[in-house]
């Protein structure tokens, strides 16, 4: 069903909703809310806790000023509460408050409250008559990830509008639902938009994520199934120039590269396709290990082809390959393909590939575009697998004629949870580092430690190095509560002197601007860079010695990990310092598994530990498997009950009727990523 069959749904809410990825009622009714937010009792200002968002009864006590800094109007209001103590209100590009709020005017104001000079500051509150917010105290009111435009309110009157009208039908076999005590699908779509209380949430969310988790693996034991028995159509043995290669490279393969490589040899040599996962940490070393794999392609007369997730890492990955490939005389021809080149320079790389010139492809997404037509295609490595849909590996793999599949990561998940995952691959593990790596030194401190953090970056920068900063959202947002890039950036542009030149990265960005900020960052043109969690993908800065990250604690440990990996790259020892913006105890004793260890695979499998099942309202653990709702390190024991669903209906032990396996093997799997 179209959105726009929807009252109040025109072509300009269309394009809103098509920007967050609704472009049906089905799909708007899979937009779960991001949290859900409880209108609490009004405080007086003594009662006011720092660093979140409370409702605050009182008095506006003077006229409301607009002050404008640049482009950005910033309104303030002095309001006093029933007891006389005072609290500064602050909101951003509104002057139209300015004749709303006067002298005397009794509201209740609802935002993010902060301690400024000793003094409560109250950032965008939200402005209640007593009856409006009296109606609203004590509901779960969702909210919903958002695009400029898009409000929270227009999300929720859409979703309830849908609720009337639509008929969501049943996705799983009866036998399944009643062995796992499932609710009614219908029921838990509604409760987990319009919740009454956390019982129904907690309900409807268990049977959406394993809605999620059984679709998943059902659709990866099915690929599996279709390529178990594939015959390898390129016999690929290791040439005398690739042995040459690793004894000539500049340090020792480790031995679980070396184990790696064995693998893979044994892979392309034998009668069946290989489809196989690297799994390794942050700079364990996969890269030459994937390497390796493509010279052989190519030297044994073959293309190979790598898919990296950005076009920084895709031209990194391209020097790299040339440089190793000119040191051992290998005579190949490596080109790239990425979006931003001209047409006319796509259009010879084109030609170089269908030809068969081209014997290395190195690109992003552009590698399975129609246009791309390869001669011989053998072997395709996607970089950052959890960055590409299960289908998207499909792609590129259907450019060829069945070629052998590497797909690496860097996620570090509990070797239990990564069989389920990667169902359909073969798994090896590079569970060591090479040599010579100086560990990171971490720290996990409170929000009193930042400026003392100033100090230490302005000295790393001052010695040449460079500096990653991370807060958890874009801009500004009543939603989120936390540190942002657009004004910490500005904020630190006041507080460093003027030789060190600070930039902001996100992921709102257009692709071309995001390649021009880590360019200029690589070059050390930007010394430091303020980012969201865009920069987790695999970009080398080895120059890059400090990570510190705002609110830690909104993270997940795996993916604080991932970001962790950003330093420690180069010869320079690197530091990373967590931000931790809460008082309580889990997130500090969570924060400090991090402070102990840099091992991934020690880090995933001790966070794994610390969360039970229905711990699902607070960080989200393992962001990079993009599924709608569920989390494999939350809901890791609704995952296995999903693969144990699988299993049961594979040996017949539960009941599944024609019907119900025909509905199962439709699969929308194509919108989910791992």
């Amino acid at each position: 069903m179209l959105l726009n069959e929807l009252k109040g749904i025109g072509q300009k809410t269309e394009n809103l909703f098509e920007k967050v990825g609704v472009s049906s009622v089905e799909d708007l009714l899979e937009y779960y809310p991001r949290y859900y937010d409880v209108y609490e009792e009004p405080v007086i200002v003594r009662k006011l806790d720092c660093d979140r968002t409370q409702a605050v009864k009182a008095t506006v006590v003077r006229d409301v000023a607009v002050k404008k800094v640049r482009n950005l109007q910033i309104v303030t209001a002095y309001l006093r509460d029933s007891e006389g103590y005072g609290i500064k209100a602050i909101w951003f590009n509104s002057p139209y408050l300015r004749s709303k709020l006067k002298n005397g005017d009794v509201y209740i104001f609802r935002g993010f409250v902060r301690e400024s000079k000793g003094s409560f500051e109250i950032e965008q509150p939200k402005i209640f008559t007593i009856k409006e917010y009296t109606s609203k105290m004590g509901k779960m009111q969702p909210v919903y990830p958002l695009t400029h435009g898009l409000t929270n309110t227009l999300v929720q009157k859409s979703v309830a509008q849908a609720l009337n009208i639509i008929d969501i039908k049943e996705n799983l076999p009866v036998s399944v639902i009643e062995k796992y005590s499932l609710e009614d699908r219908r029921v838990a779509i509604k409760n987990i938009h319009f919740p009454k209380n956390m019982k129904e949430l907690s309900t409807a969310r268990k049977r959406l994520v394993f809605d999620e988790f059984f679709e998943f693996i059902n659709t990866l034991r099915n690929l599996k199934d279709n390529n178990k028995n594939e015959k390898n159509e390129y016999i690929l043995e290791e040439p005398d120039k690739v042995k040459n290669l690793i004894k000539n490279l500049p340090y020792n393969l480790t031995s679980a590269q070396l184990r790696t490589w064995e693998e893979i040899k044994k892979d392309i040599s034998s009668p069946k396709v290989m489809n196989r996962l690297i799994q390794g940490d942050v700079g364990s070393g996969k890269t030459i290990v994937a390497f390796l794999a493509l010279i052989t392609a190519a030297l044994n007369g073959y293309q190979g082809a790598i898919m990296a997730p950005t076009e920084v890492l895709a031209r990194q990955h391209f020097e790299q390959l040339k440089e190793t490939l000119e040191k051992n005389n290998i005579d190949l021809c490596p080109v790239i393909l990425v979006g931003s080149m001209t047409v006319k320079e796509k259009r010879m790389v084109y030609q170089d590939i269908e030809s068969g010139t081209a014997d290395v492809i190195i690109g992003t997404h552009a590698l399975i575009q129609d246009k791309v037509k390869y001669k011989n295609l053998a072997l395709v490595v996607t970089d950052e697998q959890h960055r590409f849909g299960v289908r998207q590996r499909e792609a590129i793999s259907g450019k060829g004629s069945r070629p052998h599949t590497i797909v690496m990561s860097a996620t570090p998940i509990p070797r239990t949870l990564a069989i389920i995952m990667y169902g359909d691959l073969d798994i090896s593990i590079i569970d060591e580092l090479p040599a010579g790596r100086r560990p990171i030194a971490n720290c996990v401190v409170g929000k009193d430690y930042r400026y003392n953090a100033y100090n230490f970056i302005e000295k790393q920068v001052a010695q040449g190095r460079q500096v990653y900063i991370i807060c958890p959202t874009v801009e500004y947002s009543e939603a989120v509560e936390g540190e942002n890039v657009i004004e910490y950036a500005d904020k630190l542009k006041q507080i460093f002197p003027p030789a060190i030149n600070v930039s902001f990265l996100h992921g709102r960005m257009k692709p071309a601007e995001k390649n021009d900020i880590m360019e200029k960052f690589s070059k050390n043109e930007i010394q430091v860079l303020v980012s969201t969690t865009v920069v987790e993908v695999g970009v080398n800065v080895p120059n890059a010695t400090v990570m510190m990250v705002e609110n830690a604690e909104r993270f997940g440990l795996a993916q604080l990990h991932q970001l962790r990996g950003r330093v420690g790259r180069g010869k320079f020892q690197s530091y990373c310092i967590f931000i931790n913006g809460s008082e309580k105890k889990e997130a500090k004793d969570r924060l400090e598994i991090l402070n102990k260890s840099n091992d991934g695979f020690f880090i995933a499998n001790e966070d794994l530990k610390l969360r039970g099942p229905g711990d699902f309202f607070g960080v989200r653990q393992s962001g990079d498997f993009e599924f709608k709702i569920g989390d494999i390190m939350n809901d890791a024991d609704t995952l296995k009950k999903a693969a144990d669903a699988i299993n049961l209906i594979e040996s017949g032990e539960l009941y599944v009727s024609d019907e119900e396996m025909e509905m199962m093997n439709t699969s929308k799997i194509s919108s989910i990523n791992i």
